[in-house]
Parts: structure tokens; C-alpha cells; sequence
């Protein structure tokens, strides 16, 4: 095989790790945390599903595209908990360092593509970036929504909390913010998630 080929079945294959990392959101049947992989594959399908409620125009196939890659560095950095303080202090750091090996296992070309795809999610600075961002806090809000809450429960998670973490949707939709903001509501009348 070629240099190129085997770098991208590299790639491939060291992708796969992915489907290893399991974070706290359950699945919908609840009976087990989904992981990253399963995660950045749901994200890709709502950013496709939801593009119309975006504030700003968006290049789709490009958001869809940052959706599939924003979570890759995981395979390297391990999720972290968006409610763990601590973990989270060092948390750029390490995905940074993860992107660097992560993307460097691809051919120069198509590292400098995603890796460009990786660090325009992470700047919040573009349509497509602000909205996969929006899908991105909606996605755990609505399995959490959507399993009486249980992961916030056994985590001590405060509605607090889940506002301060998810008011980012509003930066790439109002429209899903208000729905979030609706969903997180019901969920402390319905004693899903604590004060």
C-alpha cells in the first residue's frame, strides 16, 4: 500500500478508539452511558436535522463535517465531565495536545483540514462553529431531559448548572435555546434536576 493510504487506514482505525470512551449522558434506554463516537454521529444528524433554526446562514456539509470530527481528541484526552471542575481546568491543554497527534497520524492534507475543522469548533468564531456548539450542549440536555434526569441526579447536578453550561445554544440559536431553557424548566417541576 501507499504512504497515503495507509496513513488514512491508520487514521481509520485509530478512530475507532472513539466508540471506547464512554461519557455520562445515558442513552435513551438508559441502561448505559453512550460514547463519543455514538455521540459525534447524533450531533452530525441534528446539526443536519435542526440547520434550519440557525441564527446565521451555514455552509451545512461544513458544520456536519466539524460535528463528525470535534470530538476525536478524546481518543487521546479521555471525555471530560463538563460538571468536574478540576478535570476541566486542564482540559484545552490536553485536547490540544491530543489534536496534534490525533490529526497528525493523517496525510499532511487532510491533517491541515480537519485540523483547521477542530480549531474553528473550538474558537466559536464562525456560523457553523456557534451552532454545532448550540447541538453539541442540546444533545446531553435532551438524553438527560429524557432519562427523568437520572445522570444529573447521580452527579448532583443543579438546574444552575445545566443553564450556565447550555446558555452557549443561544450563540447559535435562539430558537434551540428557548426549547432548551423550556426543557430544563420541566425538568426541575418534574424534580429531574435540583434547584
Amino acid at each position: 500500500m501507499d504512504d497515503r493510504l495507509e496513513k488514512q487506514i491508520g487514521f481509520a482505525m485509530a478512530a475507532d478508539r472513539l466508540k471506547g470512551v464512554i461519557r455520562r449522558s445515558l442513552t435513551l434506554g438508559g441502561e448505559r452511558g453512550e460514547n463519543s463516537a455514538e455521540h459525534s454521529w447524533h450531533l452530525a444528524l441534528m446539526v443536519m436535522l435542526l440547520a434550519e433554526y440557525a441564527d446565521e446562514p451555514l455552509d451545512e456539509g461544513r458544520a456536519i463535517r466539524m460535528a463528525l470530527l470535534h470530538d476525536l481528541v478524546e481518543i487521546e484526552a479521555g471525555d471530560t465531565y463538563c460538571y468536574d471542575q478540576e478535570a476541566c481546568q486542564d482540559q484545552a491543554a490536553r485536547e490540544r495536545a491530543a489534536a496534534e497527534r490525533v490529526f497528525g497520524l493523517l496525510p499532511p492534507d487532510q491533517a491541515a483540514e480537519f485540523r483547521a475543522l477542530w480549531d474553528e469548533f473550538e474558537a466559536h468564531a464562525t456560523p457553523e462553529s456557534r451552532f454545532v456548539h448550540a447541538v453539541d450542549r442540546l444533545q446531553p440536555l435532551l438524553l438527560n431531559y429524557h432519562t427523568q434526569g437520572r445522570s444529573w441526579r447521580e452527579h448532583g447536578v443543579t438546574s444552575g448548572q445545566v443553564v450556565e453550561r447550555c446558555q452557549v445554544i443561544e450563540e447559535g440559536s435562539k430558537r434551540l435555546w428557548e426549547y432548551g431553557r423550556k426543557l430544563i424548566d420541566d425538568a426541575v417541576a418534574k424534580g429531574y434536576v435540583s434547584r
